[in-house]
């Protein structure tokens, strides 16, 4: 194939993904309120990506998928973060646990069988990272694997939240290697259905991104002994999950933030056209929510560039203090002002942003956004920060 072939057979790919995000966009916004409203499982949403084979779109065009490139999930990301928060938070997730299997399976055949059967049966990966005991720590673990008397490894393991799991078909783990592991010493563990169950299940009732669907739960189940990735969690997370996850989160968390301010936009329109003076400060006010709308996204795209440079081998450079600052502050900026454009939004409408429904209700968008700041506790990350600049040499 000829380089500009390829380069259309790209284009051509990109512009599939865009027009099938648009699709899930239009059906994850009619079922939004229900869903939200209902605290239940966006089901519609997530159908309609199986339909436009979008679960898949991180997996490699050599084993069944779309080859997606991150800047392309995290557009997806935003177009659903635009109509529906849970779905968007819900696909994200899913495509960081894709991501983490493509990127570290080291060619394991049975990972690379296992990636086509996602592609072809629509597969939706849950993560289980979160744990009772740790405080918040994703690189740190209590349970552990426990070698069956045959081959493969049992695990039980009792989470915070669980998100999405009791609608996953399978389910992405971190555990400690074995019993005398340190705490820090973790695998990432596939289980797959039918090989676990999702048991305690408790109450799923917040504030926001409530179709999300994370209650705490015990996940109890088996797997083979492939089903553990062959590179160690720490790089995973560091290479892969927190790059992923502060890139495809801010996508949804610029989605959410996109249409607050187009909210406010068509707003404005109407009433400007009855009270061209009383709009005045409004529309200051609006001007200055697109200025940092449009820093949000330079900045994103900024950060996905330097991600897409790297591959899952460049672990000296992606664990540079200056690249691990970068990522962090992405995450810091980027949740903290949906909350602000959302806010301000709201102040632009009015009390018809304060109700729960109609066209111009950011009621949910409000919601949806303080999840941002909890996500990785921005308290966490910023104390990361301040620990790596006591030791960073560079400027």
């Amino acid at each position: 194939m000829s380089i500009k072939a390829a380069r259309i057979t790209e284009a051509q790919a990109a512009l599939s993904i865009a027009s099938a995000a648009e699709v899930v966009r239009d059906v994850a916004s009619a079922h939004a309120h229900d869903v939200d409203r209902k605290a239940r499982f966006p089901a519609e949403a997530i159908a309609a990506l199986r339909a436009e084979k979008l679960l898949s779109a991180a997996v490699p065009r050599t084993h069944g998928g779309m080859g997606a490139s991150l800047g392309e999930l995290v557009e997806v990301c935003e177009t659903l973060g635009r109509a529906c928060a849970s779905s968007g938070m819900t696909y994200a997730m899913h495509c960081i646990q894709v991501a983490s299997i493509v990127r570290h399976s080291q060619g394991v055949t049975q990972f690379e069988e296992y990636l086509r059967r996602l592609a072809e049966e629509q597969r939706l990966i849950a993560s289980v990272t979160s744990e009772v005991g740790t405080g918040g720590d994703l690189q740190t673990s209590m349970t552990h694997l426990e070698p069956l008397a045959e081959e493969g490894y049992e695990v039980e393991k009792t989470t915070t939240a669980s998100s999405y799991c009791e609608y996953a078909d399978d389910l992405l783990l971190t555990a400690r290697r074995h019993e005398a592991a340190a705490p820090n010493d973790q695998v990432l563990a596939l289980l797959c259905s039918g090989g676990y169950a999702v048991l305690d299940v408790g109450e799923w009732d917040a504030l926001g991104m409530r179709g999300t669907c994370s209650p705490p739960a015990r996940i109890k189940g088996q797997m083979d002994s492939w089903q553990t990735l062959p590179d160690p969690f720490r790089e995973i997370a560091t290479v892969t999950m927190i790059p992923y996850s502060h890139t495809l989160w801010a996508g949804v968390w610029l989605g959410i933030a996109a249409d607050a301010y187009e909210r406010a936009r068509r707003f404005l329109q109407i009433r400007s056209r009855k009270d061209p003076d009383g709009s005045i400060v409004a529309a200051n006010r609006l001007a200055a929510l697109a200025g940092r709308l449009s820093g949000l996204r330079a900045r994103l795209a900024e950060s996905v560039a330097k991600v897409e440079a790297r591959t899952p081998l460049d672990a000296d450079t992606t664990t540079k203090t200056s690249e691990i600052l970068a990522i962090n502050d992405l995450k810091l900026e980027a949740s903290e002002t949906v909350v602000h454009v959302v806010s301000e939004a709201m102040r632009v409408i009015g009390i018809e942003a304060y109700k729960n429904a109609g066209e111009f209700s950011l009621s949910r968008h409000l919601r949806d956004a303080h999840s941002a700041p909890l996500m990785i506790n921005n308290d966490r990350v910023q104390a990361a920060n301040a620990d790596l600049l006591l030791v960073y040499k560079g400027r």
